[in-house]
């Protein structure tokens, strides 16, 4: 089977889904004409790809892309995403970036603010020092 993306991501998209258990004959595919933007190559070719995990009942439709080939593989990506978030849960890599990102949206508490307002005072002082130069008439 081959996409229209490099070995090395086809290759880690393999290692994946075997990881996860996800067979290929476990997947249902079908192919379905496109809708929207892409001119007549959508119109009158099916790259839109449904996929459908018989196990678990995910289904994903796909039509991202004008390539059907491509399509395929986003297909399958997102399949992966979605299996591995509902098997793994709060460790899957999708719900750690989430948590990253709502960790670092979250108001500092005042303790937090007054040490960086510090931080900053200090090294506003150091550079405050470097500034300074004596008047060589002074001396």
């Amino acid at each position: 089977m081959s996409y229209a993306v490099s070995p090395e991501k086809q290759k880690r998209l393999f290692e994946k889904m075997e990881t996860l258990g996800i067979k290929n004959e476990d997947i249902i595919e079908k192919f379905i004409h496109s809708g929207g933007p892409g001119g007549q190559n959508v119109n009158k070719t099916s790259t839109c790809v449904y996929l459908k995990h018989i196990p678990t009942g995910i289904e994903v439709k796909c039509q991202k892309e004008r390539s059907q080939a491509l399509n395929r593989y986003l297909a399958r990506r997102i399949l992966v995403e979605k299996i591995e978030e509902m098997l793994l849960g709060q460790e899957s890599d999708k719900q750690k970036e989430i948590e990253k990102i709502r960790r670092q949206k979250r108001k500092r508490t005042k303790r937090a603010k007054e040490k960086i307002l510090m931080l900053k005072h200090h090294i506003s002082e150091k550079k405050k020092v470097r500034s300074f130069r004596p008047d060589p008439n002074e001396f």
